[in-house]
């Protein structure tokens, strides 16, 4: 299996956990004498097997992060976490060139001023600049995703 095939599962799994938690509430507490929609016995056992299979899952995702490279010579791992820092570091900037750009919400001249203390355009490119750069990572990452194969 292909380690962007285990991330398909992986996903699929989790959405299928979360499905099997909403099942489980509305299972868990009836009026007396009624009857739950479903057994939660049986929602508790499948929600076992499906964490189970996800627990193997992630570790061999790691694991596979951990060993692979990229063409470049990083694990995927290592390319990961940059392509973590380079979207956190993207959304920072972003947020403080919106809180600098002038707003005119002022109704009379005599109110204060408020002015930028940072150049906006500036820290815009260089947000550009770290999304094609996350874009180009991210893109690395998949390609390998599917020529790795999943780690034991």
């Amino acid at each position: 299996m292909k380690l962007a095939e285990a991330l398909v599962l992986r996903a699929d799994v989790q959405k299928r956990i979360e499905g099997l938690r909403e099942r489980l509430r509305i299972s868990a507490l009836v009026q007396e004498g009624e009857e739950p929609p479903e057994r939660p016995k049986e929602l508790l056992e499948e929600l076992a097997r499906l964490l189970v299979q996800l627990t193997d899952l992630v570790k061999r995702i790691n694991r596979t992060n951990l060993q692979a490279r990229l063409p470049d010579g990083r694990t995927i791992m290592e390319a990961l976490a940059e392509r973590d820092t380079l979207a956190l570091h993207c959304t920072v900037l972003e947020t403080v060139a919106a809180a600098a750009t002038p707003r005119f919400d002022r109704l009379q001249r005599s109110e204060i001023r408020q002015v930028p203390t940072v150049t906006v355009s500036e820290l815009r490119a260089k947000s550009d600049e770290l999304a094609r750069n996350r874009r180009q990572l991210d893109t690395e990452i998949q390609a390998a995703n599917w020529t790795t194969e999943l780690a034991v």
